[in-house]
């Protein structure tokens, strides 16, 4: 095993990271802010990099497509939504509905099971080939870091709103809520809609990176966002209180996860077994730090500000 392979390596990992760490933020909203386990990201992150090329193969610029990713990422959050509130379904098998539907949408929307982006013909925000020997303003890990910041900024900004501190006080406490006068059916729809469009939009940033969007992309997406989740609360929970800063540890944990699963590849493991990994990393740390800790209970307050 060299350790220059995994050195050239780390790069990419880092970057990958940072990318799903907005998919794991999305994540965060529903199942801490929200208190619902939402399943729909398994679909809306395909949905995100599906719209993403398609828009920019028919001449829309990055930023176009980027916010059309985001735009149907919301909509498939709606739709979970209204199952959820509206029509009483539960949070799980509303995600699942949406899920299933949504395989059929990104098919639709692609024509076919992939599509391919050339990062030499169109002008991507992102890419494999932007580790490395480009200018640094250009650099994925910088850019990826910045837009992270800034959604960090509107998501903090947005939750201290009436607005926000609502969908807060619709997870903390429904009955109360709704006793004060909230729309708790209305605060559920929008924290659908904000997470799934978070998911989206980190499908679009997935799929300018890798070159391609393909149907089997968000399979499994929910692990890794649960992963990054509970890492980064694992590890940073103790220390970030701050509503802000538990987002941010959210993102590395991210990080730490895809960090994780290098080091494993450059162990020689077989990657046919991943997914198994993924899912036994998420209950190793659900198992070491749920009985004892009460970082893994969910977080009534969604972080103080």
């Amino acid at each position: 095993m060299n350790i220059g392979s995994l050195l050239n390596a780390l790069p990419g990992a880092v970057a990958q990271g940072l990318i799903w760490g907005i998919m794991a933020i999305g994540v965060y909203i529903t199942y801490r802010v929200l208190d619902i386990a939402d399943l729909t990201v398994d679909g809306s992150l395909c949905t995100g990099g599906a719209v993403c090329i398609m828009l920019m193969l028919s001449g829309q610029n990055v930023w176009v497509a980027m916010a059309g990713a985001m735009a149907a990422g919301m909509l498939a959050g709606l739709v979970t939504g209204v199952f959820h509130a509206y029509m009483g379904i539960q949070p799980i098998l509303a995600g699942i509905l949406t899920q299933l539907g949504l395989w059929s949408v990104n098919l639709k929307i692609m024509g076919k099971a992939n599509q391919v982006i050339n990062v030499d013909k169109y002008s991507l925000l992102v890419s494999l080939r932007f580790i490395k020997n480009v200018p640094f303003f250009k650099n994925t890990i910088l850019v990826v870091a910045v837009i992270t910041i800034l959604l960090i900024g509107i998501l903090y900004w947005f939750f201290g709103t009436e607005l926000g501190c609502s969908l807060r006080a619709t997870g903390c406490n429904d009955k109360m809520a709704r006793a004060q006068g909230i729309n708790t059916n209305f605060g559920r729809v929008l924290g659908l809609m904000i997470s799934n469009g978070l998911v989206a939009f980190s499908g679009a940033l997935l799929s300018q990176y890798q070159g391609f969007a393909d149907i089997n992309m968000g399979r499994g997406a929910i692990v890794i966002g649960l992963a990054a989740v509970i890492i980064g609360e694992a590890v940073f929970g103790r220390v970030f209180h701050n509503f802000a800063l538990l987002l941010l540890g959210v993102s590395l944990g991210s990080i730490i996860y895809y960090l994780v699963l290098q080091v494993v590849i450059w162990l020689g493991v077989d990657t046919d077994l991943l997914k198994l990994l993924s899912a036994l990393i998420v209950a190793v740390f659900l198992w070491q730090f749920q009985s004892g800790s009460a970082l893994l209970k969910p977080s009534r307050k969604g972080g103080k500000r």
